[in-house]
């Protein structure tokens, strides 16, 4: 990857030396299920990132396999708000600096609480958006952790 191709996520990973790989691949996937494929990797081993709103205005992500739901009652349960919801479309760039598709859970305009599904725990390493469309970054989950300050949850649907 040229200099000049680096997102805000793997800038931050490289300040930090944290060890990862970067994936590119077709940015025009329809979806995490297509990017699972062009991968060629396990679909519950790519994760998506959600991010969400309560009724009291306060911002959670959300990282969760791909092949998965987010149960809204678990992930509010998990941040101890009543009920959440997911944020709108057009709300998500003004708040993360992310647009829908390349949402990493590093390197957001701010830290907000975050999540990621237990079964991340599952795998060496896990794939999430490097933030922005086509590119992924491959990375321990335990580190991807440490960095953001998630904790882990059961967040999914059944």
């Amino acid at each position: 990857m040229k200099k000049e191709e680096k997102t805000n996520a793997l800038r931050l990973l490289d300040a930090r030396n944290v060890i990862h790989q970067v994936h590119v691949y077709d940015p025009d996937a329809a979806d995490g299920m297509e990017v699972a494929q062009l991968l060629g990797e396990a679909a519950d081993r790519v994760f998506k990132t959600l991010v969400t709103v309560s009724a009291s205005r306060h911002y959670y992500v959300f990282v969760v396999p791909v092949n998965a739901t987010l149960h809204l009652k678990k992930a509010a349960s998990a941040v101890g708000e009543k009920s959440i919801a997911m944020l709108p479309q057009k709300e998500l760039l003004p708040l993360t600096g992310y647009i829908h598709g390349g949402c990493s859970p590093v390197g957001m305009k701010k830290l907000f609480p975050t999540f990621i599904h237990e079964t991340a725990q599952l795998f060496d390493t896990i794939f999430v958006s490097a933030g922005r469309r086509g590119c992924q970054m491959e990375l321990s989950p335990d580190t991807l952790c440490e960095l953001i300050g998630a904790k882990y949850a059961d967040l999914t649907e059944e």
